[in-house]
């Protein structure tokens, strides 16, 4: 692909280890309130926005009142964030070494989360690299969320390029759906769902970690 002017980096399950946290609270949650919940039903809601989980899980779980489920819902999200704010997350493998890579290239860098906006924040600035982004696009400054493209046309715009310019980096199905509509090339690298063939054929590649971005840009 042509060189690169600026980088689009999704947030949870990219930069942070934050999937397994949040799954590990509704666990824990869910068996509480006797609720049915696996780690297979979580793998199915990566990379939907907050309130499309919700709906969805208030229909799932409809049977055991809706007082319940916004229990699980409300404890189960506060217990995850409770940890975020501790800074209680991992970065993942290679994230220094890209950052510290781009930086010396000069590449500007955003960061383009469904999160909202004052989670993104604490993250960032617990792993010590909130000023490696010069912008954050939040759930907040969008009115739909991924597989709709319109984060990733905000943050082409933010940077000041064309979209064919920026590069996302993204492990999920519905960032890789966002950023094809965005006409924004897409690097995933997976977390917790492998991706299918299709998915792969949306991408420019495909890497196991952050560490093999960097020759990956070099070529």
């Amino acid at each position: 692909m042509k060189k690169v002017k600026g980088i689009i980096f999704d947030m949870d399950g990219l930069l942070f280890d934050t999937e397994s946290i949040y799954c590990e609270a509704n666990l824990v949650v869910a068996e509480k309130y006797g609720l049915p919940f696996t780690k297979e039903i979580y793998a199915r809601f990566i990379g939907i926005s907050d309130e499309e989980v919700w709906a969805e899980l208030h229909k799932m779980y409809a049977d055991h009142g809706e007082e319940t489920v916004q229990k699980f819902i409300d404890e189960s999200w506060g217990m995850a964030h409770d940890r975020f704010k501790t800074g209680e997350v991992d970065l993942k493998p290679g994230v220094h070494e890209l950052l510290a890579y781009l930086e010396e290239k000069e590449i500007p860098r955003v960061v383009a989360s469904s999160n909202v906006r004052p989670i993104i924040e604490i993250l960032l600035e617990h792993a010590g690299i909130r000023d490696k982004f010069s912008d954050i696009i939040s759930a907040e400054d969008v009115k739909f969320a991924k597989p709709d493209p319109e984060i990733f046309v905000i943050a082409s715009n933010r940077l000041g390029l064309a979209p064919e310019d920026c590069l996302v980096f993204e492990d999920s199905k519905n960032g890789i759906l966002a950023a094809e509509g965005a006409e924004v090339p897409v690097v995933m690298v997976p977390d917790i769902l492998p991706p299918t063939t299709e998915l792969k054929e949306k991408t420019e590649a495909v890497f196991s970690t952050l560490h093999e971005v960097i020759d990956f840009l070099e070529a």
